[in-house]
């Protein structure tokens, strides 16, 4: 059986994204979403999150290109003076992997940012983290260790087939073939710990261009087993957005799954199941 789960990327990060997540759910056919904690707009999301108690929140852990929730004065060999996590996800990566200090700092703030989380009241239905930092096997390895201490079921373990890809009439190259290789990694920490995870996510090759004729192409080839789609909505680009994600259709990707309301797309009608708010 093949089911499908319709998910957004960022809540908290503007009320332009929160709009869009609150929208696609009630009018559309998104299902749950991941929460950045130490976003300027988290407070408004976790509002609207309480109001709509049939999407499911989960933790958008956030360890490059954000801010952190604990600070450069508790993060000085990861953060920059502002707070924030540098943009450079390799440079960050090797530091994660090879610096002591860097490595008591991550943890540190993984824990915040759980903790922060469990603060909010709201429940914690899964975990992912932005830009798939969770990838990385020091990341993956403590987010899930100190995730399982407030609770932690589900993970999102970003692992895109690239022959579904190919299927779609995407060009598919070395790097599409590594990453998937990849994913193994984390999913063999997901498995160990007896945690959760979709059998495959869409979303990395094509993120923030998740259109509506992309997202029909790929309903037509989704492979068996449960499915995640994620998108990255809002209801319109401001600044923010433009500075961060220049190049994302964010417009287009709420118009996309404000489509997909109703029955769902025809060619998943029978064999398979098309989870939606109105019938989970």
């Amino acid at each position: 059986m093949r089911q499908v789960i319709f998910s957004a990327d960022d809540f908290g990060l503007t009320e332009s994204v929160n709009d869009a997540v609150a929208r696609a759910h009630v009018e559309g056919v998104l299902m749950q979403a991941s929460l950045m904690v130490g976003a300027s707009a988290a407070a408004d999301a976790v509002r609207r999150a309480k109001a709509l108690p049939k999407l499911d929140v989960g933790l958008h852990l956030v360890l490059v290109d954000g801010d952190s929730v604990l600070g450069h004065a508790n993060l000085p060999h990861i953060t920059t003076p502002d707070g924030k996590f540098p943009r450079n996800q390799t440079a960050l990566a090797f530091r994660y992997c090879f610096d002591p200090a860097a490595k008591r700092e991550v943890a540190a703030e993984i824990r915040a940012q759980f903790a922060a989380y469990e603060a909010t009241g709201l429940k914690l239905h899964h975990a992912d983290a932005h830009k798939h930092m969770h990838l990385h096997p020091i990341v993956g390895r403590m987010m899930i260790g100190i995730g399982r201490e407030f609770g932690l079921t589900r993970v999102r373990v970003p692992a895109e087939p690239p022959a579904v890809l190919r299927a779609c009439g995407e060009g598919v190259g070395l790097g599409d073939h590594a990453l998937y290789a990849w994913s193994r990694v984390l999913r063999g920490q997901v498995r160990r710990a007896g945690l959760q995870a979709p059998a495959q996510v869409f979303g990395i090759k094509w993120s923030g261009h998740m259109t509506a004729g992309r997202v029909a192409r790929l309903l037509k080839t989704l492979p068996e087993g449960e499915s995640e789609i994620y998108f990255h909505p809002a209801v319109r680009r401001d600044a923010v957005l433009r500075g961060l994600m220049p190049d994302y259709e964010h417009e287009a990707e709420l118009a996309a799954l404000l489509g997909l309301r109703a029955e769902g797309p025809a060619e998943l009608q029978g064999d398979s199941r098309l989870r939606g708010n109105d019938g989970r």
